[in-house]
């Protein structure tokens, strides 16, 4: 079945991409003439989370979460190729890559636009993101492109872990600052809002109702109930992301077109290493995709929050982890249709832990 043929979400999956720059465009517009809204769901926070960002991508990630058979988290470990695939590109790749492609653009190419001392703190922003593999929006992306969803989970259940060790030495690392300072109630509580809470409730949603109606009707039926939601989740998030931060992109026009350049750079340079080397281990589609997004998306709250924390919320670090918000949507657009024109160039998913058959076929 073709995307524009599915039922209930076709008319925003066929023209998805329109819908995100005029959703993208309007939040910018809210933000810049409208600045009492932003500030209203601002006080809306803990923990540098925003609570109305949250529940939108808890709604976006729920479906996806019903979805998950059990069985293929208990088994993913016995198929480790995705996994390693996934930590040695977010681990020993992306933060690196990322330093060095932001100090040639932010210090030498662009030098004569960008005065020293904020390219450094450009480039500190970029370190941020790069040492910050995504939580929440992968979970979206890996919808959109017709991933796993149960070894999506344990992917990112095992970065976040990695997160916790690993997120402050690199920075610390690449930055050259001892005094990094995690801010361990953000991390921690989007982990619980984007992973625990979700898969918890999609977990007993669908054991329940499997129990009382069948697996037949609960994937035939109540699955399709949630077409949809997900891609209207994902407009509203953006109008809400880009209202909070449409002054300081109207404010810095240039600054923003010269941070962005690296970071889409990274971006796609990031998703064809763990894409192209899932494809060299012949690894399936729908582990190889989610692997390849994981590390091309960034958690963004995380890096938000420390760019904020070490240098000051009108820093140019924290204005670089803005930017990072601004481009990932429409390049992970893109990198979706990327992977989903290439699929068929994978082996099939049969030899490796998947989505049971009758669950994917309701995407």
């Amino acid at each position: 079945m073709s995307e524009s043929q599915k039922p209930g979400i076709g008319f925003f999956a066929k023209y998805l991409s329109f819908w995100v720059a005029l959703c993208i465009a309007l939040g910018v517009a809210i933000g810049y003439f409208l600045p009492g809204v932003p500030a209203f769901l601002g006080q809306f926070e803990y923990a540098k989370v925003s609570i109305p960002v949250a529940v939108l991508i808890w709604l976006m990630i729920y479906p996806m979460m019903l979805k998950v058979d059990f069985t293929s988290i208990k088994n993913a470990g016995k198929k480790p190729k995705g996994l390693v695939i996934t930590l040695v590109v977010n681990w020993l790749i992306k933060p690196f890559t990322m330093y060095l492609i932001a100090a040639f653009f932010l210090k030498v190419v662009f030098k004569a636009l960008i005065p020293g001392e904020l390219s450094t703190e450009y480039l500190a922003g970029a370190v941020l993101l790069g040492a910050a593999p995504c939580t929440a929006m992968v979970f979206v992306w890996s919808y959109l492109s017709d991933g796993d969803a149960g070894y999506t989970v344990v992917q990112v259940a095992v970065n976040d872990l990695v997160i916790l060790f690993a997120f402050t030495p690199i920075v610390a690392f690449l930055l050259g600052v001892s005094d990094v300072h995690v801010p361990w109630d953000t991390l921690l509580l989007s982990v619980v809002l984007f992973v625990v809470i979700p898969l918890g409730f999609g977990a007993i949603t669908r054991s329940r109702l499997i129990k009382r109606r069948g697996k037949e009707w609960f994937e035939g039926v109540f699955l399709k109930k949630f077409d949809g939601i997900t891609e209207a989740g994902l407009l509203l998030t953006l109008v809400i992301l880009f209202a909070f931060q449409g002054r300081v992109i109207l404010a810095n026009p240039l600054a923003i077109v010269l941070i962005a350049v690296p970071l889409i750079i990274q971006t796609y340079l990031i998703f064809f290493i763990g894409y192209g080397w899932a494809k060299a281990w012949k690894v399936p589609y729908e582990i190889a995709a989610p692997a390849g997004m994981i590390g091309a998306s960034n958690f963004f709250e995380l890096s938000v929050a420390v760019a904020i924390s070490l240098f000051g919320l009108s820093s140019g670090a924290a204005l670089a982890t803005v930017v990072g918000v601004l481009t990932e949507v429409p390049v992970m657009l893109s990198l979706v249709k990327i992977a989903k024109a290439t699929r068929s160039r994978f082996p099939a998913a049969a030899e490796f832990v998947a989505e049971p058959a009758a669950v994917r076929a309701t995407r």
